[in-house]
């Protein structure tokens, strides 16, 4: 049972959701799993989901998993684009991964309203202005 599994402490990850341009000059947002730790991670397991409310009304978006045999170290995996039109709800990243026989697992919650430009901070593994939650 999940109760008697033992989940280590996470250290050295992180998920940021950051801008860009495309080609036409146009702002592209994605989100990214970083490993700043100084070894790979493996099985890497991203499910993400969106809830809230929007004028009253529960929101919720499908849940999206992705799955990467390795994220190496000090490095970077974009995840997903993610559409701005639902930063006004909750944007949520459980990350599960492997060092070893040893499962990580933690979720990430960008709260309602927190990407917006106000908060954007460059990202320097990722050479990008973003918000990077840990």
């Amino acid at each position: 049972m999940k109760k008697d599994i033992d989940f280590g402490t996470v250290e050295g990850i992180a998920v940021a959701v950051a801008t860009s341009e495309n080609e036409t000059g146009e702002p592209v947002w994605n989100v990214y799993l970083l490993n700043n730790n100084p070894f790979p991670i493996e099985t890497v397991l991203v499910a993400s989901k969106g809830y809230g409310y929007q004028e009253g009304n529960e929101v919720k978006t499908s849940v999206l998993r992705h799955m990467f045999e390795r994220v190496e170290a000090k490095s970077f995996v974009q995840v997903e684009p993610i559409d701005p039109a639902i930063f006004h709800i909750n944007n949520e990243y459980w990350v599960s991964y492997y060092i070893g026989t040893q499962i990580y697992d933690k979720r990430f919650v960008f709260v309602p309203d927190s990407i917006k430009a106000e908060n954007l901070i460059e990202i320097s593994m990722l050479q990008m202005q973003g918000i990077l939650h840990s």
